[in-house]
């Protein structure tokens, strides 16, 4: 197989393909062997009609068509290999020439590819940078807020005389109706007034309401048939509740916790506070860094991708500025990475077996996903390698940055990069050949 490049445009190439008939005879002989088997021809036995006879009865026409069809995308695929570049989109084939359907065989397959690619571009400098995060500290105000967290979890909800504020909980029973007709009806169900997390409008009419007390109002309809419409709901209120919170004594530390006292059960509240504090800070070293690294680096995009994306997202009640800042959202996605996939080809980024493993099965678990779904696609497989390359290669380059708060005090986050360890096995095929 022979190939040649073209830039069409700086984000565009075009592909001229060619290959000889010896190299495509294997798959000659295939499409002989695969129509020999489906046609009955008498005096032949099924499997056994020569290709003289099938060039005679279907032409070689026919042959040629099958071997276009299954090893074209083959071809392609190497060309793309062979030239090093990397494809956004699906390419535009035009075959330009096929081997002879007449007479000796022979001959080539030609056939031009014009695809939408990622522009090469050059990476920045990764020495010497410096990022900076914000300062924190352990506070008394935040160890509190952990420890008060950890009350709520084993807090009692008490019955109350009083109107509902902010923060009780209330048991309702709810109905929607739509131009009159009743679409959804709930019973006692439970509700922290002021979260906001129910329908549009309910905080207000129901705040100060006392349990016995029903009111109505109007709140949009956000999913299924009605989606769009205006509903009018019911809401009775059956009872208003508060929640409240153990006390915080030694029986309290020892019913939720491995720790005797109310000094330990702190102590160990603090470090937690303190080891997220500097999880945090190492995020917003690496998204500061990510953010850096991109400003500094030209990436054009071509416009068919980025433009298909954008209407996969989109639907009729999108407006022209939603769809302007997710454009944006969308360009800002796609040059990330392709950055990342550039750097993490420049590291020559390997990926361990356990490594792999590992984060298979914590996407698994933080997305409720079956592992053996995981596991047995190729085609996960291979974006979750692509997705930890990307990750490691990132970290390799925050592992040599220098981080400071905003005080000026150089934060070590060196928890966070280390390197993992380099005497396992390493994975070159995600299939095991």
């Amino acid at each position: 197989m022979k190939s040649t490049v073209e830039t069409v445009e700086p984000t565009r190439a075009k592909l001229t393909v060619e290959v000889d008939y010896d190299e495509l005879k294997p798959h000659m002989d295939a499409a002989y062997k695969d129509i020999a088997g489906q046609v009955e021809i008498p005096g032949f036995r099924k499997g056994k009609v020569p290709p003289r006879i099938i060039d005679q009865r279907f032409g070689r026409g026919a042959v040629i068509e099958q071997v276009v069809n299954e090893s074209l995308p083959g071809y392609y695929g190497d060309a793309l290999q062979e030239n090093e570049l990397r494809p956004m989109a699906q390419p535009q084939i035009d075959v330009v020439e096929v081997p002879a359907t007449e007479g000796e065989p022979g001959g080539v397959l030609k056939f031009t590819a014009e695809v939408d690619v990622v522009p090469a571009f050059e990476l920045p400098s990764l020495e010497d940078i410096t990022v900076e995060v914000e300062a924190t500290e352990v506070s008394d105000e935040a160890i509190q807020e952990e420890l008060d967290q950890l009350r709520g979890r084993f807090a009692t909800l008490k019955t109350l005389e009083r109107p509902a504020e902010d923060g009780d909980y209330l048991s309702l029973d709810l109905s929607v109706d739509v131009n009159g007709k009743n679409i959804d009806s709930l019973s006692d169900v439970s509700y922290e007034l002021g979260s906001g997390t129910m329908l549009d409008g309910m905080d207000e009419a129901l705040r100060g309401k006392s349990a016995g007390d029903e009111v109505v109002f109007v709140a949009p309809i956000k999913g299924g048939e009605y989606a769009g419409e205006d509903g009018d709901v019911t809401a009775k209120v059956l009872s208003v509740k508060e929640r409240e919170l153990p006390e915080v004594d030694e029986d309290f530390v020892q019913m939720v916790s491995e720790f005797d006292t109310i000094e330990e059960l702190t102590e160990d509240l603090k470090k937690q506070v303190a080891t997220r504090t500097k999880s945090d800070q190492a995020l917003a070293a690496r998204n500061a860094l990510l953010e850096k690294l991109i400003a500094e680096t030209e990436i054009l995009l071509p416009e068919a991708p980025v433009a298909a994306e954008v209407d996969e997202r989109v639907d009729e009640n999108t407006t022209d500025e939603e769809r302007k800042e997710l454009r944006e959202k969308i360009e800002g996605e796609i040059r990330q990475q392709i950055f990342l996939d550039t750097l993490a080809a420049k590291q020559e980024v390997k990926i361990a077996q356990q490594e792999l493993i590992d984060f298979m099965l914590h996407t698994s678990q933080t997305f409720g996903i079956d592992p053996n779904q995981l596991f047995s696609d190729q085609n996960q497989i291979q974006g979750m390698m692509g997705e930890l390359a990307r990750t490691k290669a990132l970290v390799s380059v925050l592992r040599n940055t220098k981080v400071v708060d905003t005080n000026g005090e150089e934060v070590d986050i060196s928890e966070f990069t280390r390197d993992p360890a380099e005497d396992v096995e390493v994975v070159t095929d995600p299939e095991g050949e």
